[in-house]
C-alpha cells in the first residue's frame, strides 16, 4: 500500500467512533454490545440504560439541535422512521453520515440489532444479543401455549384519538397468548391508519385493555368514561393495565425483554381471570416488581 493510499484511507476511522442516537433503542443496543463509549449524543427521551442519561441531549423525536449535534463531531447519526427523515436530510446536507431505520415488526427489530452491530464492527456481539432476545421470545411463546385460553386484548397507544398498538406491540400481545382485537391495523406504517372510534373498540369487547400512552401517564378515568365502555368486559372486570412506554414503545431490546415480560404477566392475568393489583385507588393496574 502506498503512502498516498494510506493517507486517503486514514482520513476516517474504520468504524464509527462518535455516534449520535436520536431514539433510545439504538442507544440501548450499542451499550449492550459494548459500544456505549462511542455514543456522544442522545435523544431527550433516553432513559435506558441509566448511564446513557448523562450523555448530551441533542434531539426530541421530531426536532433536533443541529448546532449541538455538529459540535459533537459525530461520524454517524442513527434515527428512526419517516418522522425523522427531515432531520436526517438536513444533517446529510451538513456533511454528517446518517442511517435511518424503519423497523416495525419483531423480525425487523432483530434485524436492526444485527445491522447496528455490523455498522460499528461488532457483528458477533450483536448476533449474540439477537439470539438472546429471540430466546426470550421463544420462552414466552412456549408459556403462552399453557394458558387456559387466548383473551381478547386491546393495546392502546394513545387515547385522543384512540390509536391501537403499532405492529411490534400487536405481535407481542399475540405472542404471549392474547388476541389483538385490532390486529388488522398493525400493518399500517402511520398512526393515522390505526385510529379507531371508541364505539368500534367497544363493539369488539376486549377482555383486557393495555394502555401505553407515548410519553404520558395513562389515566383510568379517560378509559372507563368513554361512551358505551361501561359494558366492555375489560371495564366490567377491571382488567385495565398500564405498561410504561419506554419499555414497550421503543422498537429495540427493551420491548423484547422488560416489555414482553410485562405483557406476558398481564395477558396471563386476563386469561386466568385473576387481575394484578392496582397501585392505588382509581389507577390502572400494573405489573408489580418481582
Amino acid at each position: 500500500m502506498t503512502d498516498r493510499l494510506k493517507a486517503l484511507l486514514s482520513s476516517a476511522p474504520r468504524y464509527p467512533e462518535r455516534i449520535v442516537c436520536m431514539t433510545e433503542e439504538t442507544v440501548e443496543t450499542l451499550y449492550r454490545i459494548g459500544a456505549g463509549d462511542r455514543v456522544v449524543g442522545v435523544s431527550g427521551f433516553t432513559v435506558r440504560p441509566p448511564e446513557a442519561r448523562k450523555k448530551p441531549r441533542v434531539s426530541s423525536f421530531l426536532d433536533a439541535n443541529f448546532e449541538r449535534i455538529l459540535e459533537l463531531k459525530p461520524d454517524l447519526v442513527l434515527g428512526f422512521s419517516d418522522l425523522q427523515a427531515d432531520i436526517g436530510r438536513e444533517l446529510c446536507k451538513r456533511g454528517v453520515p446518517v442511517v435511518l431505520f424503519n423497523q416495525r415488526s419483531l423480525a425487523e427489530i432483530l434485524q436492526t440489532v444485527r445491522v447496528v452491530g455490523a455498522l460499528v464492527g461488532l457483528a458477533e456481539r450483536a448476533e449474540r444479543l439477537a439470539e438472546e432476545l429471540e430466546a426470550n421470545l421463544a420462552r414466552h411463546a412456549e408459556a403462552a401455549e399453557r394458558l387456559p385460553r387466548r383473551p381478547r386484548v386491546f393495546f392502546e397507544e394513545w387515547h385522543e384519538p384512540l390509536i391501537s398498538g403499532i405492529r411490534w406491540c400487536s405481535e407481542l400481545v399475540e405472542l404471549v397468548g392474547g388476541e389483538d382485537v385490532c390486529r388488522e391495523s398493525r400493518q399500517r406504517q402511520d398512526a393515522q391508519g390505526r385510529i379507531f372510534e371508541p364505539a368500534e373498540v367497544a363493539r369488539r369487547d376486549p377482555e383486557g385493555v393495555i394502555a401505553s400512552w407515548c410519553g404520558r401517564k395513562a389515566k383510568r378515568e379517560k378509559i372507563v368514561s368513554r361512551p358505551g365502555w361501561e359494558r366492555v368486559t375489560a371495564v366490567v372486570e377491571d382488567q385495565l393495565y398500564e405498561v410504561k412506554s419506554p419499555i414497550i414503545l421503543q422498537p429495540g431490546p427493551a420491548a423484547l425483554t422488560d416489555g414482553v415480560d410485562e405483557l406476558a404477566r398481564i395477558v396471563e392475568a386476563i386469561a386466568r381471570g385473576e387481575p394484578l393489583p392496582a397501585p392505588g385507588p382509581g389507577e390502572l393496574r400494573r405489573v408489580p416488581p418481582r
